[in-house]
């Protein structure tokens, strides 16, 4: 039965018991047969209005109802872009006001869900592929030792040295895995401490030393006197600043310049820029540099051993410690990558900022 057809069936009732009632009263009230019939009908005819009143009333109730039936099927069925009209009493515009709202947070949480199934093929897809091509070179050359093909020292020595490469770039990529998942997921604690960056910058040069002298790279750094402490975790800014070392130097040309910038934004945060004179960045492909294995050349990138890992760790880092980060390129110009961490002043707050994280392109 449907809630209208209820109500109507409801109120006819209770108007026809009190019509009987009042009925019965004229009656016993020893009124004339006049009296009678005249009371009689005014009595019934206001039951009738009334219960004609009734139905018209109750119609926006049943077409707020039906329309409200209709979007819940549409909704169930996966049409997310559903939307009840605030029709009807106060209650209902209520209703129909939390309805719109729950299918649009279903909405956005079923985008998310594409999203993030999306984003989990590409990953598995992308670690499938840089797990396999280490694996596949150390598979070969394994075999051929195996198999005793090789007879001169130099061939011997050169097929362990590629083996050990390829060992060692496959280590590379899982520790990259499990760090990014470990600050993805906020798993780390976070507890900064008072830092300053020039020892975060020289110390992390120190640690690239080999790979600077092997392309002949020439590293300018840039850092005014005075600056005041940062509020980091410095074995993690380490790590950001190294990444985007090593990313300068692969994509650097032989003999090329590094330059390394500290300056002071504002009362906050300072920024740490690194530049390169590189073969830059198209400018459509620069919003998504910092994402997961996500590489400009594919090919040209593999070749050079980067994973596309490095990039979103950076970006993890940087989003921990409440900075910003971006990049500025130009094809055929180089880049420069830059992020900002906060100053370790009074004010400062570890969890919070003034500032959202945001990449700017």
């Amino acid at each position: 039965m449907k809630l209208r057809t209820y109500l109507l069936i409801a109120n006819g009732s209770s108007i026809l018991l009190i019509l009987l009632c009042l009925l019965v009263s004229y009656i016993k009230m020893f009124l004339s047969l006049e009296e009678t019939i005249w009371l009689g009908s005014i009595t019934v005819t206001a039951g009738v209005l009334s219960f004609l009143l009734h139905f018209f009333l109750t119609r926006p109730l049943e077409k707020a109802l039906l329309r409200i039936t209709e979007q819940s099927r549409r909704l169930a069925e996966g049409d997310f872009a559903v939307a009840v009209p605030q029709i009807g009493p106060r209650e209902f515009h209520m209703l129909a006001s939390q309805f719109n709202e729950m299918s649009r947070k279903l909405e956005k949480s079923f985008r998310q869900l594409q999203a993030s199934e999306a984003s989990r093929r590409e990953l598995v897809a992308n670690v499938s592929h840089d797990l396999r091509t280490p694996l596949a070179s150390i598979q070969s050359f394994v075999e051929a030792l195996q198999d005793d093909v090789i007879k001169d020292e130099e061939t011997f020595q050169r097929y362990l040295r590629t083996i050990k490469l390829e060992t060692k770039r496959l280590s590379s990529l899982i520790d990259d895995l499990f760090h990014l998942s470990r600050l993805e997921s906020g798993m780390e604690e976070f507890r900064p401490e008072p830092f300053y960056a020039d020892s975060l910058i020289l110390e992390t040069l120190q640690g690239l030393t080999i790979q600077i002298e092997e392309k002949q790279i020439q590293v300018a750094v840039d850092i005014p006197e005075r600056l005041p402490p940062v509020l980091v975790m410095p074995e993690k800014i380490r790590r950001a600043i190294a990444n985007l070392v090593e990313n300068a130097i692969r994509h650097s040309p032989v003999g090329g310049l590094i330059t390394i910038r500290v300056e002071e934004t504002d009362d906050s945060f300072i920024k740490v820029s690194i530049a390169d004179k590189g073969e830059g960045i198209p400018a459509a492909e620069q919003a998504r540099i910092f994402e997961r294995f996500y590489r400009t050349d594919k090919a040209r990138s593999r070749a050079k051993g980067g994973a596309g890992l490095g990039l979103a760790i950076v970006r993890a880092i940087v989003f921990e410690h409440q900075g910003s980060l971006g990049v500025e390129s130009a094809v055929g110009q180089g880049s420069c990558f830059w992020f900002t961490i906060p100053k370790a002043t009074p004010s400062s707050r570890t969890g919070e900022g003034p500032y959202k994280n945001e990449i700017v392109p």
